[in-house]
């Protein structure tokens, strides 16, 4: 069986478009005039959804917890600052309603998934932290939503784990492969893991969660089978923050769209002769011609003979059955040979 996820009618499979997400994760800083320009602006680069996470900070974390470098304050601390509340989180879910894109958020602890659930989110986007954390995510699981799960800083091992799980108990299901530094040195990425993960959870749909600042591996993810993109999204790239060195602005997220759809074009495994081609395959390839003069009668020897464009005349693989053959008529030299122009060959 495909894997596939339903969300809000957009069909999410090995077999239909990529699904593009715009992270806006805390890129607003709380300000709902930037989140609503973030959706804006992601609608008009043509992303399927803009996710935003719903932090309640006292419920996923101590306040005394260790901190990374892409951080200039405690995490608790900016969480206090800038975290959306649940009412924020229903009045963009009803823009992005408005605007014509999806909304997805990502709880970062069980009561957050149940709040998000009372406001009908689509979809459950699970953050490479909380991808162990197996009794969370199994209450999410039971809400009744697929849920996409980003696999950062895991072993196969706990991906295992975490996908039998779920697996088990029926939600529909994505696995992103990511790398949880911001940003990765590109050693790190190993885009190679994705076509290893569709071998490996045959029952998920299998993306990639970008944290490079640019576009390239997006482009190869999508190349290697990828069927999710995710990538963080910035309005201003000069503005501080802990998602800033990882994101986007959104006149690249339009690039990405653009040149995600382009490749997924692209990606056919039919080898022919196409329509398009054939104009110029009858100029382009080639055909045998005189090199100089031959009479009527005469032998035709390889100094006789050659190839040149264009590809309309006896083509030039054939040369063997040419050589040998004596000419029905006089032929002038650089013209191209036909079978009429030759006697049948020697029995």
């Amino acid at each position: 069986m495909i894997p596939s996820l339903d969300i809000a009618g957009r069909v999410v499979s090995p077999r239909d478009p990529v699904f593009v997400i715009a992270e806006a994760c805390d890129n607003h800083l709380g300000d709902m005039g930037a989140a609503r320009e973030m959706v804006r602006r992601a609608k008009l680069a043509g992303a399927d959804a803009i996710k935003f996470q719903h932090h309640l900070p006292d419920e996923e974390m101590l306040p005394d917890a260790p901190m990374s470098s892409n951080f200039q304050e405690p995490l608790y601390e900016f969480l206090k600052k800038h975290a959306l509340s649940l009412q924020q989180h229903r009045e963009l879910k009803a823009y992005c309603e408005e605007v014509g894109i999806l909304y997805l958020c990502t709880p970062f602890s069980w009561r957050a998934a149940e709040e998000l659930h009372t406001i009908g989110v689509s979809a459950y986007k699970i953050g490479s932290g909380e991808m162990t954390d197996i009794p969370t995510l199994l209450r999410i699981a039971s809400l009744g939503r697929p849920m996409i799960v980003s696999t950062g800083m895991s072993s196969w091992e706990e991906i295992d784990h975490t996908y039998e799980a779920l697996v088990a108990k029926k939600v529909p299901l994505a696995l992103l492969n990511c790398v949880s530094e911001y940003p990765p040195v590109y050693e790190d990425v190993n885009l190679g893991v994705i076509g290893r993960m569709i071998d490996r959870y045959r029952g998920a749909v299998i993306g990639h969660s970008d944290h490079t600042p640019d576009l390239y591996t997006s482009f190869a993810a999508v190349a290697l089978g990828a069927r999710i993109i995710e990538k963080h999204v910035i309005l201003d790239k000069r503005q501080p923050g802990p998602d800033q060195s990882v994101s986007i602005d959104f006149a690249e997220l339009a690039q990405l769209v653009e040149g995600i759809r382009k490749v997924e074009a692209a990606l056919g495994a039919e080898k022919k002769v196409h329509q398009r081609e054939d104009q110029i395959r009858r100029w382009a390839f080639r055909s045998l011609v005189t090199t100089r003069p031959v009479a009527a009668g005469e032998v035709l020897g390889e100094d006789a003979v050659w190839s040149k464009r264009p590809g309309t005349g006896i083509p030039s693989h054939r040369m063997l059955e040419v050589i040998g053959r004596r000419a029905r008529r006089d032929l002038p030299a650089n013209v191209l040979l036909s079978w009429d122009d030759l006697e049948p060959p020697s029995q």
